[in-house]
């Protein structure tokens, strides 16, 4: 059964929960596990792949999109609708909505905001997972 981590930001944090993508994968890749970033919109797909490279000065994030990277070579992919079907380690979810496919995999990491809408969809995709029987953990970031 898919483990899944909510990851909020605390009310002093700044920054949105992009920064909190790069911050989570930067720890995850840390553990050698491949990513899958579900992210169905185009816009916010490249902002965060500009994001990745420019994160820190310090650190390489490998990473690419869908369609414009080898999937045998790039351990972070950034995908709009969950393809390829192979990956199945981490997935993050940048939508608003409960990815179909998210079961396939170890884990799905829920990143939040202080956005309303966000906040709002996030608690909607808890309860879902909660009502599900899914186990859950919540964890408050501060960046």
């Amino acid at each position: 059964m898919t483990r899944i981590d909510f990851y909020s930001l605390d009310g002093s944090s700044g920054g949105d929960r992009f920064l909190l993508v790069c911050r989570l994968v930067e720890r995850i890749r840390a553990t050698g596990a491949r990513v899958l970033i579900h992210c169905p919109d185009p816009g916010q797909a490249q902002h965060l792949d500009r994001l990745l490279w420019t994160f820190r000065e310090d650190s390489f994030l490998p990473h690419g999109r869908v369609g414009q990277t080898d999937p045998e070579l790039t351990p972070i992919l950034i995908s709009s609708d969950g393809s390829p079907d192979s990956e199945d380690q981490v997935l993050i979810n940048l939508s608003s909505e409960v990815p179909e496919f998210f079961g396939r995999f170890e884990r799905l990491c829920e990143p939040i905001d202080h956005d309303p809408a966000a906040r709002l969809a996030g608690r909607e995709r808890f309860r879902y997972y909660r009502d599900r029987g899914y186990p859950l953990k919540h964890h408050q970031i501060q960046l």
